[in-house]
């Protein structure tokens, strides 16, 4: 299998960055850093196909859509499609594609959809991850200013005294969706990754709103 992997990634690897676009937050680094998290998750599922898992980490983001684009939930069915393609075109194991397909359908969160399989489970933990931790947070005030969000209400920055709005305020998105995360995750091994990088977000919340002024709400 480790020679599979190791003759696979270049393949992989260059798929990817053919289709990648200018959002940093799902580049190439991104890629990898999916794949060295399930590689971690890996470890505790010695049944599960890695070539079908790295296959899904390297080409999920292939259809990658802005989180406000109105079919943003139908990109990762259409990154499976293409995907399985541009496999089958490079003589990829054509009995794997199904199970490649499903992981990187269900890796979405906006796709809503169950992954039943570990690889996919693997790889939908694999993904969440990265956005929890220190890349995560910067990965969220990245795409927090693509969007034209502010990074926190002015006087309430941890909405003690307001409604949460992430579309309006980067900061409220650690409670309104991140901070779920751990106790979606597929894995066990997952779960406890999850947990320990939610920490540093949780940690990072307090300690702005300590910072970010004497009219925060609460001070």
């Amino acid at each position: 299998m480790q020679v599979l992997l190791t003759q696979w990634q270049p393949r992989l690897l260059a798929l990817a960055s053919a289709g990648l676009g200018d959002d940093s937050a799902h580049d190439i680094n991104h890629l990898h850093r999916v794949w060295r998290n399930a590689s971690i998750l890996l470890q505790d599922y010695p049944q599960a196909d890695a070539l079908v898992v790295m296959a899904a980490c390297y080409l999920h983001d292939l259809v990658n859509l802005p989180k406000n684009h109105a079919e943003r939930h139908l990109a990762s069915r259409q990154a499976a499609a293409l995907a399985c393609r541009q496999l089958a075109e490079l003589g990829f194991s054509e009995d794997k594609l199904p199970a490649v397909a499903h992981a990187i359908e269900t890796h979405s969160f906006s796709a809503n959809l169950a992954p039943t399989t570990i690889e996919a489970q693997i790889v939908q933990d694999a993904d969440r991850i990265d956005a929890l931790g220190a890349v995560g947070l910067a990965r969220m005030f990245y795409t927090a200013a693509r969007m034209d969000s502010a990074l926190a209400h002015g006087s309430d920055p941890l909405a003690l005294h307001r409604p949460l709005d992430d579309k309006a305020y980067s900061l409220d998105h650690i409670v309104t969706k991140l901070d779920k995360l751990p106790g979606k995750m597929q894995t066990p091994a997952g779960r406890a990754l999850a947990g320990q990088r939610l920490q540093i977000l949780l940690d990072f919340r307090a300690t702005f709103a300590e910072e970010w002024g004497a009219g925060a709400a609460g001070a």
